[in-house]
């Protein structure tokens, strides 16, 4: 029996949470004992992941409070202010570790014990790898944006991850320090990167973008698919947590009655629903203008 969306959601930012407090436990060690600059460059990005994802877990279980008096759309743009948050983190650990980076170039120093770093990343590797699967599938089943943004963050780690242990091993073969403050430079960009695409994802819900237009079209060939609907109008749609909103107006023949007009519009609604599982719609039948 599949898990339900909600319990998912949950269950991944627990997930998160763990993995982050281990590998920020196990990235301190690291850095102390190799004093290498990517290592402290994968340190700080994993301490944002830590701080992203109580952001996230605290995020989702407010944008999964059922709507009430006050909030009648729910509390799904939760999740999409917990991005902004998380972008706002990433984007000031990219800034400080280039800075950073900046210290060390002038001053570099020869990286130390760089075993100890080698056998971090790699468990760091396999615990990211295995995290990030599971919040894919998450985000495949349920949509959200906040665990899509913090998979965005485990994403950069992984990445920063595999790229400080490249650094680690070729700083230490080559006996190049400035090998190891290049490395963190990149992941320093890296986490830039990752701090736009977030932050510009979760504004987009913010502001009540539009779905893609993929979604969009198949809602539009489900109404006209429709033998009732001659064609529609002011379709309107956006987002909010795990609920989609979609309003849209039906053109109907003018000589039908209230009754079969209604009927009509009921076929559409069901339809749309079973394309869009927990969306909320909204139909208006209009009369089709006078030829």
């Amino acid at each position: 029996m599949a898990m339900a969306p909600q319990r998912l959601m949950r269950l991944a930012t627990v997930a998160s949470t763990a993995v982050a407090l281990t590998l920020v436990g196990a990235k301190a060690v690291a850095w102390v004992v190799t004093d290498s600059v990517s290592m402290l460059s994968s340190l700080v990005d994993t301490s944002l992941d830590l701080v992203g994802s109580l952001v996230t877990f605290f995020a989702v279980r407010q944008a999964l409070v059922p709507p009430d008096a006050d909030h009648r759309f729910g509390h799904g743009k939760a999740e999409a202010l917990s991005g902004l948050v998380q972008a706002g983190f990433i984007g000031a650990s990219g800034c400080a570790l280039l800075f950073a980076v900046g210290e060390r170039l002038n001053a570099p120093k020869q990286v130390r014990e760089e075993a100890v770093g080698l056998m971090i990343s790699g468990l760091a590797l396999v615990l990211t790898f295995a995290l990030v699967t599971f919040q894919r599938h998450v985000v495949r089943r349920t949509g959200s944006v906040a665990i899509g943004a913090d998979m965005a963050h485990y994403g950069t780690d992984l990445v920063a991850t595999l790229v400080t242990g490249v650094g680690l091993f070729l700083s230490g073969l080559l006996d190049q320090p400035l090998i190891d403050s290049g490395i963190a430079g990149l992941v320093a960009l890296w986490l830039l990167r990752g701090a736009w695409k977030v932050g510009h994802d979760s504004f987009d819900i913010l502001m009540d973008r539009e779905l893609p237009d993929s979604d969009r079209q198949k809602i539009k060939d489900i109404a006209r698919g429709n033998p009732g609907v001659k064609d529609i109008h002011e379709l309107r749609t956006r987002s909010g947590g795990l609920t989609r909103f979609i309003q849209l107006h039906l053109e109907v023949e003018r000589t039908l009655s209230l009754l079969d007009a209604h009927e009509i519009g009921r076929q559409v609604q069901a339809e749309i629903a079973k394309a869009f599982p927990a969306a909320e719609i909204i139909l208006h039948v209009d009369p089709s203008p006078v030829s």
